[in-house]
């Protein structure tokens, strides 16, 4: 029995109309303020890898650190996320989730959900058994496309000083 053609432009589409669909009918039954999709990432990183560090969450988005630094001022202000130093090396910052930033995470799918249930009601029984029966392998694709991007993180400050030392090239020297 031979493998089923998937169509990927169709399947990416779909699924980038669904996400968005589900937000929009959804933003209104959570009495929340809107919360643009960028921030909603990196508070997603976040609450599923606590203690990870900003160019980590950088990394996972593929974004620029700085914008990432941007966002996460707004949301360590709207006490939604928390830096910790380490105790034994101060530069290293973790970030977590705070109560709030998880009672709004279960606010936000909870209103999705209920997007999903108002809109499958309207299939076919076979249409919901075969979204159902999907789902193991969709969230194996989700995990999979979860992962960090394949690209080097920047080598922090210390780590240059160090290169250089031994090297005695200036961390601005083509390699």
């Amino acid at each position: 029995m031979g493998e089923e053609a998937v169509d990927h432009k169709a399947l990416a589409v779909c699924m980038i109309d669904i996400s968005s669909d589900i937000r929009r009918k959804s933003l209104n039954e959570t009495g929340l303020r809107p919360i643009s999709n960028g921030v909603l990432e990196i508070l997603r990183v976040i609450e599923s890898h606590p203690g990870v560090t900003v160019a980590e969450v950088a990394a996972r988005l593929g974004r620029q650190l700085s914008n990432v630094s941007s966002q996460l001022r707004e949301l360590v202000a709207a006490g939604l996320v928390t830096r910790i130093k380490d105790a034994s090396d101060k530069r290293y910052v973790s970030l977590h989730p705070t109560d709030e930033s998880r009672r709004i995470k279960s606010l936000l799918e909870g209103a999705w959900a209920d997007a999903l249930i108002a809109a499958s009601a309207r299939l076919l029984p076979e249409e919901r058994e075969q979204i159902a029966a999907s789902l193991p392998a969709l969230q194996q694709l989700a995990a999979f496309l979860s992962e960090p991007e394949e690209t080097p993180l920047p080598v922090r400050p210390e780590a240059r000083t160090s290169a250089r030392g031994r090297s005695g090239t200036s961390p601005a020297a083509p390699r």
